[in-house]
């Protein structure tokens, strides 16, 4: 193993983030906050269906969820407009008829690249599109700084590198759990790397790095013995989620997550097929995160975004292509949930955002910014901090 290999061993826990293993652990009061980034830009219209727009029937003769009936295969109604995919019965439409989460369609990003990268860098930073852009500097971490100065690490990205939208100034742990008993790194190689920084300004960074990275296996332990015991009844994303509630529930109040495998050009399915595949197990994911929180539920809120929507129509090979306007998901014990909010409008051929897909009415940086001001009390010099320029929107979700 050559030295980028240690250093990408060691991660943003070392050589970027110099961060503390002695930070104390969030209060049991303080709000818990995720963010869950949906990369690939889903299909908002299969999550959240329009049942109410015959033009939504006409433009996806083969992919269409139908109309709410009593059939499985049916969208589950919400309103007298929106209907939910029939994947998410068991595990988020409860959470929506006991007012504990709420969607908002028509929301997004003004970025019109439609382009992945451009588009999650964009949302990432969360800086405006129009002026010079500082790409050290994501708006989590913005956040970060502002409502927990003296405990950065009270943050915890739960990613393999440290995302755009964590770096800064405040210093952010990052750790993947996708494998936590693999251990990227030994510990003879851990003091090479040590000896490596020895007398050098990273010293302090790297070692304190390794403390937090043991602290945290040494955690999450007890939870792996019982999982060899079969105490984990799903897969997947599902197993990643309650590894992260476990923490977030004892440690970290400000945490961030990305799901791939979102892009679905080519035979997306309908009511069954690849993308309901999905949303069955991101909604088992969030339910056991909601049940491995227990009594932090009630202080927690989780958000789901996505780069962007897809084209409302479908295309030749059953799928759907790059879009703009989505769907975010807000969901927690705190959330006033039951609700489709936000501003909507009526979903028609002439309607649609340069004739091909939802229009952006509810911009992210308004609307997380609203919710940040509910959660955190911030004040309107605070909230420009994290979003300037930005005018917040209380959708009264919080």
């Amino acid at each position: 193993m050559d030295r980028r290999q240690f250093l990408q061993g060691i991660g943003a826990f070392a050589a970027t983030a110099g961060i503390s293993s002695s930070v104390m652990a969030a209060s049991a009061d303080q709000p818990r906050f995720l963010l869950v980034f949906l990369r690939g830009g889903y299909d908002a219209s299969h999550l959240l269906v329009p049942v109410s727009s015959s033009f939504y029937y006409e433009s996806r003769p083969n992919i269409a969820i139908p109309r709410p009936s009593e059939r499985p295969e049916s969208a589950l109604a919400l309103n007298a407009d929106w209907g939910l995919h029939p994947a998410l019965r068991d595990t988020m439409l409860p959470l929506f008829q006991q007012g504990e989460l709420s969607f908002i369609p028509f929301a997004g990003t003004d970025d019109l690249t439609r382009s992945h990268f451009e588009t999650q860098d964009s949302i990432e930073l969360g800086q405006a599109l129009n002026g010079k852009r500082d790409f050290h500097s994501g708006f989590l971490n913005r956040l970060a700084a502002v409502i927990q100065p003296q405990q950065p690490m009270q943050c915890m990205a739960f990613t393999d590198q440290l995302p755009l939208i964590f770096q800064g100034d405040a210093r952010v742990a990052n750790l993947a759990l996708k494998n936590p008993a693999k251990m990227q790194i030994d510990q003879r190689q851990s003091q090479i790397i040590r000896d490596m920084y020895q007398k050098s300004r990273l010293q302090d960074a790297v070692t304190e790095g390794f403390n937090v990275r043991a602290d945290v296996m040494r955690e999450l332990q007890e939870e792996m013995n019982s999982a060899n015991r079969n105490a984990i009844s799903t897969k997947g994303f599902a197993l990643e989620a309650q590894r992260i509630a476990r923490l977030m529930r004892e440690k970290y109040a400000l945490g961030f997550i990305d799901v791939g495998g979102w892009d679905t050009h080519v035979d997306q399915g309908s009511s069954k097929g690849t993308l309901a595949n999905k949303f069955e197990e991101l909604g088992k994911g969030l339910q056991t995160f909601r049940e491995e929180m227990g009594g932090q539920w009630k202080n927690t809120t989780v958000v789901v975004i996505s780069e962007f929507g897809r084209t409302f129509r479908e295309n030749g090979k059953r799928g759907t292509d790059h879009g703009h306007g989505s769907v975010y998901w807000v969901l927690g014990g705190c959330v006033k949930g039951g609700k489709i909010a936000g501003d909507q409008q009526q979903l028609t051929a002439s309607t649609l955002f340069q004739n091909r897909d939802y229009p952006v009415l509810n911009e992210y940086r308004a609307v997380l910014g609203g919710m940040f001001a509910r959660m955190y009390g911030l004040s309107d010099s605070q909230l420009a901090q994290v979003f300037g320029g930005v005018r917040p929107r209380d959708l009264h979700l919080i």
